[in-house]
């Protein structure tokens, strides 16, 4: 199966989805596909697939450029300003089957018309949301594929009647994420607390301001969290205020993680909905109590293995913290690492994705 994987943060980036395409990539070729990434990063010589660097325009650039359709927000224009060098780059002829979570610009490119021949199926990844999958208005209204990967059962149930859907969760390195003790002087962390650590971007809609309140309603609890974003600044003056001595912003090489994760004592993610949320089973697989926000797609990934709670409610995130970070928390979610190396690892994901790959070519060619 010769199969391609875009979009502009590969190889350069380490959110959630390029993590995801990127370790499914590396299955599959693994295993003997053929299989090329597309992205602005640059090629490593270590990865058992096939690398195309296509330069963008970082997205922090644009955060203060003005929003409308289709250039929504700042990925939108980097996704612009890669569009020209993924056309000449393109090639459909060469690929059986095409993947992107972005639309609309990455979606049209790949889903481009040929004049001769016909064009690769299409599957969709609704890493960034399902929206363009059931929207007819404005540009969603041109969206097309012959597979969409669900990850979550919301998206889902929103979709099977539509589409050619799988419900495929994302996965974890399960030889790296593993429970065990962190060096905290390695980044910096507080030594004589306990630690609160959320991994999240700096945005509205992940809630860390929330978070971070309800972590310095606890005495003698430290905060970290690792990420970036529009509310940086935001972030930092409020941690000076309520958090003073006790709270570390950062950010990680994703190489690093597993090591950051064993450093906490509990894992906070204030978030009110998720695609999927990977931050969610690398905290599980590492062996962190976790709370989060009481969902469809938390109760599916993470079932009795967490601490869920209204998080719009500050009193129900600060008991749910208080209760997670006592010893008997903690030895109780080792059992949990386990059961989710299983279920989670990216070979068993990957095979998931191969097989929904598989009925999309069928699709493209009936």
């Amino acid at each position: 199966m010769r199969v391609l994987f875009l979009l502009p943060g590969l190889h350069r980036v380490q959110r959630g989805a390029e993590v995801a395409f990127e370790s499914v990539a590396r299955e599959l070729a693994l295993h003997g596909d053929d299989v090329t990434l597309m992205g602005s990063g640059h090629p490593r010589p270590d990865d058992p697939y096939a690398f195309v660097r296509v330069p963008v325009i970082p997205r922090e650039r644009f955060e203060r450029w003005p929003n409308f359709p289709p250039l929504r927000n700042a990925p939108a224009y980097e996704g612009l300003s890669g569009v020209p060098g993924e056309l000449r780059a393109f090639h459909p002829g060469d690929f059986d089957v095409t993947l992107t979570c972005g639309y609309p610009l990455e979606n049209w490119v790949l889903r481009k018309p040929r004049l001769r021949g016909n064009r690769p199926a299409h599957v969709f990844v609704s890493q960034n949301g399902d929206w363009p999958a059931y929207a007819n208005n404005r540009e969603y209204r041109w969206f097309g594929c012959e597979g969409l990967v669900c990850t979550n059962p919301e998206y889902f149930e929103r979709n099977k009647h539509r589409w050619n859907c799988a419900l495929i969760p994302n996965g974890v390195d399960t030889d790296r994420f593993v429970p065990g003790a962190g060096d905290r002087s390695r980044f910096g962390l507080p030594t004589d607390m306990p630690l609160v650590l959320m991994v999240s971007a700096l945005e509205d809609y992940k809630r860390v301001i929330e978070g971070m309140r309800a972590v310095a309603s606890l005495d003698g609890v430290a905060m970290a969290v690792a990420g970036d974003g529009t509310l940086r600044d935001e972030v930092d003056q409020l941690a000076a205020e309520i958090l003073p001595g006790r709270f570390v912003r950062l950010s990680v090489d994703k190489t690093e993680m597993p090591e950051l994760y064993r450093c906490a004592d509990a894992f906070l993610h204030t978030t009110l909905a998720e695609s999927f949320g990977n931050v969610y089973i690398e905290a599980l697989a590492t062996g962190l109590p976790i709370v989060a926000h009481d969902s469809t797609t938390t109760q599916w990934i993470l079932g009795d293995a967490a601490q869920l709670v209204d998080t719009h409610h500050h009193e129900a995130i600060v008991d749910a913290l208080r209760e997670a970070l006592t010893p008997a928390s903690r030895e109780a979610t080792n059992t949990r690492a386990t059961a989710a190396s299983n279920r989670f690892a990216w070979s068993t994901i990957a095979a998931q994705y191969r097989t929904l790959m598989a009925t999309a070519i069928e699709v493209a060619n009936a």
